[in-house]
Formats: structure tokens, sequence, C-alpha cells
């Protein structure tokens, strides 16, 4: 195996990490080279690796240029690393070109944010337009006439929650009522008022698009942070609001598995909520360039530029994040079967562990864990398959435990029984 990953950022350096960290003791791919427009960047996280694992690393890990948003560009690079696998860890406005990239140099290829939506043109709150990943499953056939895997999702959400709703589809239920992630933490940045600790684009997207809810057999949206309901979160973290916001696993879940409802509501907050309305009132969220002073400027780009990176946060966080998936239903197994059953799978970081174990902060290091455990298990054969495929698709035993174990990832999930309806 041979990985190529296409972005250094927040969740492409802490992969790079994660990656040299597990080759200590399982070097299941030859090369990782690790690309950025931004070849300084680049440079950085591959030197950074190599002095904290030494001279393996010096052998393993490379620096290059590229041009995420030009798909000649990714496919050249691919074929001149020789890559079997290109790893999108960007936002995800340049998901197609890498995608069709990695096809066109026929490499497998993994993202951990689908293909952009487009809201309905007259009911944008009732009814889809173009829903996530729509642009990547239409060209589905081409990559299983390829012989190739896209595995699309596979961050931590989507991703994690996704191996859980397999999980619990196969194990823990006869019948689902709701998957519903739930998404959390009580984090807090030194210095800073305002300081979002993912990026503010993706956010921006995720938080002001219309969410969609599978219902009965059906997508359907709802206006932006509908239906409040405050969850209680485990790992210290407590009781947070969380509203519905647009999200992959929505989208994805029902293609594979059986639910009567598939929600995702993140934990944002008052005073978050309170600065994305402001900045869709401001027109602030809009990607489409202005003219200012004769110079086009996206809005986004601008609100991005003007905060933070959250890659460099780590060192002034405090706190965890907590990410999972509460499934309602009828039970299986000894001691549930035929009843309501109401359970909470999830996966808790710390962000003083990451920064300590990795100097990377929990949310890009939650996130970059997964396709680390993903990549290894297509490595060993344990995941296969052609085509465009959700995690969900593909067993999810080998994932957990691999994820878990010490002598794996030793990051340990966990699931708790909840009294049904208490949520």
């Amino acid at each position: 195996m041979r990985i190529l990953i296409v972005g250094s950022g927040g969740v492409g350096d802490a992969l790079v990490r994660i990656l040299a960290r597990r080759f200590r003791t399982a070097p299941f791919a030859d090369a990782v080279v690790v690309a950025d427009y931004d070849l300084a960047r680049a440079q950085r996280t591959a030197d950074a690796v190599r002095q904290r694992e030494g001279a393996a690393a010096a052998r393993s890990f490379s620096a290059a240029r590229v041009d995420a948003s030009d798909a000649a560009s990714v496919e050249a690079l691919a074929r001149e690393v020789g890559a079997t696998h290109v790893m999108n860890a960007v936002d995800p406005r340049f998901v197609m070109p890498i995608f069709t990239g990695a096809l066109a140099a026929g490499a497998d290829y993994l993202d951990m944010a689908m293909s952009l939506s487009r809201p309905h043109p007259t009911e944008p709150y009732a009814k889809t337009g173009v829903k996530l990943g729509d642009e990547q499953f239409a060209l589905a056939q081409q990559w299983e006439d390829a012989g190739r895997l896209a595995l699309v999702g596979i961050g931590v959400e989507p991703g994690l929650a996704d191996v859980f709703a397999r999980h619990a589809c196969e194990d823990l239920f006869e019948t689902v009522t709701e998957l519903g992630v739930r998404d959390g933490a009580n984090l807090t940045v030194d210095g800073y008022e305002f300081a979002p600790s993912f990026s503010i684009w993706t956010t921006i997207e995720e938080c002001l698009n219309p969410p969609v809810v599978w219902q009965d057999g059906a997508w359907s949206t709802l206006p932006p942070f509908s239906e409040p309901e405050v969850f209680d979160f485990p790992g210290g973290i407590g009781p947070v609001e969380c509203v519905h916001v647009e999200h992959e696993e929505v989208l994805l879940m029902p293609r594979w598995l059986q639910a009567d409802r598939v929600t995702f509501k993140y934990g944002l907050g008052e005073e978050f909520i309170d600065v994305l309305k402001t900045l869709r009132k401001l027109g602030l969220d809009r990607t489409e360039p202005l003219s200012v002073k004769g110079v086009q400027v996206s809005p986004r780009d601008v609100v991005a530029a003007s905060l933070p990176d959250p890659a460099t946060l780590g060192p002034l966080m405090r706190g965890a994040t907590c990410a999972g998936l509460l499934v309602t239903g009828t039970g299986k197994g000894e001691g549930f079967a035929g009843r309501p059953r109401e359970v909470y799978l999830h996966h808790v970081v710390d962000n003083a562990w990451s920064m300590e174990e990795f100097g990377a902060q929990c949310v890009v290091w939650q996130t970059a864990v997964n396709p680390a455990v993903a990549l290894e298990l297509l490595a060993d054969g344990r995941w296969s398959g052609a085509g465009v495929l959700g995690p969900e698709a593909l067993p999810h035993r080998p994932f957990l435990d691999l994820l878990a174990a010490d002598d794996g990832y030793a990051s340990p999930w966990g699931m708790q029984e909840r009294t049904p309806s208490s949520s």
C-alpha cells in the first residue's frame, strides 16, 4: 500500500501523526506522501513525524505539492508517487476533483466528508435538492467497472457513527426506530471568545444548509437548528443542547441499514448558533465571490481567514469531545428480546490526552484516527469492495476491535444503556 494524503491541515496532520505511531508496530504501508497546495505546510507535517518517530518515519513519510481543485493535478501526483490509495483530508468543496482524480489514476479513494449539497430551489425546508454525496454516487458504476473502491465518509461523523449503526442493527436490535447521531463537547479555548475547533468553512456549510432527515422511507428537510433537545453526554461533558444540522450519516445509513428514522444533531450552544445566524444575515456565509475594491473575494473565505487555524488551537483547548449514536427500537439478545431498548454508542477523546500523545487537538485527532483504522483494514484485506461505499456497508467488528485494542489504536469506545424515551 502507498498512501497519498491530500491536505495537511488539522485532520491531515493528525492522520500522519497517527499513522507514524502505528507504523512502530504495524507498518502496513510502504510509503505515505502528504500533499498540500502549500508545500511548506506539508513539509512541516512530514518533518514533525520524522522528529517524533525517527529514522523509520524518515523513510516512510514525504511531502509534495498538489492543487486539490484540479483533478489532473491529483491524478498526476497519484501516478508519480504510485499511490494505491488517495486519502482526501481537505474541505468538502474539493471532493469531486480529488475523487475523479483518484479514479483516473487507478487508485482507491477515501474521504471524511462527501460532495456538497444544493438546496431545493423552491422548497428548501421541506424537500431535498442535490443531496450530500449525490455527485459521488452518480459515478458508482464507473468505480465498480474499474474494480476500485471509493470509501466515503470515513471520519468520525460520518465514519465511526456509521460503523456503530451497523453494529446496532446487526447485534443489538431486532427493529430500529431511530438512528440518531448526537455530537457534543465541553471544549473551551483560552484567550478566544469565538474559536471553532474544526474548519469554519465546513461548519458553516453543515449548520446553515437545510438539515436532512430520513423518515419512513424518504428524505426530507427542516429549517436550520430545528428540534432542539438537551442531551446528556458521557465522559464528564454533561448536558448540551443539540439541534439538527445537515450531515452525511443521514444520507448514508438508509442506503444499507433499516431504520424508521435517521437524524443528526450537533451540540452547538446558543452563542455559536447566534454567530452563525449573524453570518447568514450579513451574507458572510456565501461562497460566491464579491467585488471588493476591484478584488474578487468570497465572504466565507474572509470569515475563515479571520479566525485562528483549528490545527493551532490544541495547546489552548480544555475539555473533551464526544461523538456517538443514539439508537432506539426493539432489542435482541438475552434480556432484551422483544423489549423497547435505547443505547448510546459513543467515543470520547480528551484534549489533554491527544495533545500529550500526538501533539494534535482532540477534535481533529478523533476525526483522523478512523481513516487510519480503515486504511489498515484495507491493507490486510479485512475490508474490501468496489464501487462507492459507506462505512456501514463493511463489517463492523474488525473496525471496532482494532480501534479499541491495546495492540491496535488503543482508543476505546463505549455503550450506555438508557431508559427508553428518557432522552
